[in-house]
């Protein structure tokens, strides 16, 4: 459900807000808030989730999607939108990157044996790209708003109102989640981290720089410059970004395969070096074809070290551990994403639009270097 929602959101938010009159560069600091704020929200869950039932903390992450759908239907001013993006769940990016994530990431982990994590995070994973493949076609509805009558931003603000439902609807399936309170034995009060302190720190610290070069290709600043560059229509852009979702959704399963082979750290290296190149290619293709297919092979590539990542971090620490783990690794994912968004916004408005691409390149292959050097020979229990 909330999958559904960022993925028709992370292309509607530059359309409605380009449609209120804003320009490029407050689309990329109102994307930056977003993920900020995500941030922020993440530290808290990671402390709370060692100590606090998970259940009920997903039931209040599912009532903040509900009101930041009816805010951002209702307000149009810059500065209380950015208070809604900031305090809400808008995700720019419709990937992993939300409130949820981490206490999902426990509720799931906690439940199964090392030898199906990969298997089940890359089903959880598959799951929500296909979600939200299909909400980047959904994006296209206002486009069909003349049948009815409406205006642009009238059908626009609707679709914000279809985000607040799947709140509503997150909740219901959340409220299903057996009780269960959390294991609070091996973790150090008030922190959430105890004997894995140092590996996670140090995964953290990676994984921001991964993050902050995706930020300056998020999807809701990649559509602003195919709209900018090559004039896509809506549904000529939700077309597109349903299809790179799903392909990005089958690479999932495969990752998880791959993994049983080659390890987790191999999988995630070798898979996310060749998608940074075919996205630093589609900077300079000369023509929206040639664009749209080295996009493509970046999105079927780019995403497999998703479950494997999820996988790694929750196979390196203890139980009791995973809701903190997996939002201290988050927490500065975010942060670090939350400041190239804007960063973009500037490039995009001094007009040196290619240059967000191939800076996200060069930082993801510099990441992935570095993983492969650092952790290469640290493995999860599975492959000892």
């Amino acid at each position: 459900m909330r999958d559904f929602g960022d993925g028709f959101v992370a292309i509607l938010l530059p359309v409605y807000l380009l449609a209120l009159g804003f320009s490029p560069l407050q689309v990329g600091v109102l994307a930056t808030a977003s993920l900020l704020g995500s941030a922020l929200l993440t530290i808290a869950v990671g402390i709370l989730g060692a100590h606090h039932d998970l259940r009920r903390l997903l039931l209040a992450a599912a009532c903040l999607m509900v009101a930041t759908g009816a805010a951002m239907s209702f307000v149009a001013d810059y500065a209380l939108l950015l208070v809604a993006a900031c305090a809400g769940t808008v995700n720019p990016s419709a990937g992993s990157v939300s409130v949820f994530v981490p206490l999902e990431h426990a509720v799931l982990a906690r439940d199964v044996g090392d030898a199906d994590r990969t298997t089940m995070f890359a089903r959880y994973s598959l799951v929500g790209a296909l979600a939200s493949a299909v909400g980047a076609l959904a994006a296209a509805l206002p486009d069909a708003r003349a049948i009815i009558g409406l205006g642009e931003l009238t059908a626009i603000k609707l679709m914000f109102v279809l985000y607040a439902i799947m709140g509503v609807a997150s909740a219901l399936l959340y409220f299903r989640i057996p009780a269960r309170p959390s294991n609070q034995g091996a973790v150090e009060a008030g922190a959430g981290l105890g004997p894995s302190r140092a590996i996670v720190l140090k995964l953290a610290a990676l994984f921001s720089l991964d993050a902050f070069a995706g930020g300056f290709v998020v999807q809701s600043l990649l559509a602003l410059w195919l709209f900018a560059r090559f004039n896509l229509s809506l549904s000529e852009a939700g077309a597109f970004f349903f299809w790179t979702g799903v392909l990005s959704a089958f690479s999932f399963p495969v990752a998880a395969w791959l993994s049983r082979r080659i390890g987790l750290i191999n999988t995630m290296v070798f898979t996310h070096i060749p998608s940074s190149i075919a996205l630093m290619l589609a900077a300079f293709a000369p023509t929206l074809p040639l664009v749209l297919i080295l996009l493509t092979i970046r999105a079927a590539l780019s995403q497999m070290d998703v479950p494997t990542r999820s996988s790694y971090v929750m196979a390196v620490v203890t139980e009791a551990e995973r809701a903190a783990a997996a939002s201290f690794t988050s927490v500065p994912r975010s942060l670090a994403a939350a400041a190239s968004p804007a960063l973009a916004g500037a490039l995009f408005a001094a007009s040196y639009r290619a240059w967000p691409l191939v800076i996200c390149a060069t930082l993801k292959i510099t990441y992935d270097l570095l993983l492969l050097l650092q952790f290469r020979h640290h493995k999860p229990p599975e492959e000892r």
